[in-house]
């Protein structure tokens, strides 16, 4: 289906530039959220008539979410989520969980906005990009640990689950170096008498 662009769209074209997309695509994506009007005559002329009108309402929601990303832009949010030992989460982090996390903070943000790859499935320090608009991208930093503690540390820049089994291998070496003394582990040779 040709398509004309109402608005820049990542990967496909910039504003007013006609493109051929797949049917569904148009109809259930492009369409619906106004990003686009069919490619026909009628459309056409009404284009070019409505086009000066389009690109300042354009610069207008490009302007505010330049805005709202200068206050957004570096943030950092903390999540609370549980998680096994060597880290793995119980379960992932979504691009709801990101939103609802910037939107308790005073954050307005759509969870469509938020880009992620993949979910998130292990502790730490993950920088997320949220796309305010087609033109304005920011990133936004998640810690995710298990307790406030714990987020504290990571965001000091410890490696929380390292650190975590360096403290198990010196708490079981200290206990291996505490039966050693205290004579278990010796080994004793009694003669054997058989008279």
């Amino acid at each position: 289906m040709k398509v004309i662009l109402l608005e820049r769209v990542e990967g496909r074209g910039a504003l007013g530039d006609v493109i051929t997309v797949k049917d569904g695509y148009a109809r259930n994506f492009l369409l619906p959220r106004h990003k686009a009007l069919r490619a026909n005559a009628a459309n056409l002329k009404v284009f070019e008539a409505q086009r000066a009108d389009i690109e300042v309402r354009n610069a207008k929601a490009k302007e505010a979410a330049g805005q709202s990303g200068e206050k957004l832009d570096g943030t950092s949010y903390i999540l609370i989520r549980q998680a096994g030992e060597s880290g793995q989460l119980y379960g992932s982090v979504s691009g709801r969980d990101v939103s609802d996390a910037v939107n308790a903070e005073g954050g307005k943000i759509e969870r469509a906005m938020v880009v992620l790859d993949k979910p998130i499935k292990t502790l730490g320090l993950h920088d997320v990009k949220v796309r305010l608009h087609a033109e304005v991208t920011v990133t936004v930093t998640l810690n995710i640990a298990r307790s406030q503690d714990e987020a504290e540390r990571q965001a000091r820049g410890e490696n929380v689950i390292n650190s975590q089994f360096e403290e198990d291998r010196a708490a079981d070496e200290q206990a291996a170096a505490d039966m050693l003394e205290g004579g278990a582990g010796t080994h004793v040779d009694f003669e054997r008498n058989d008279s």
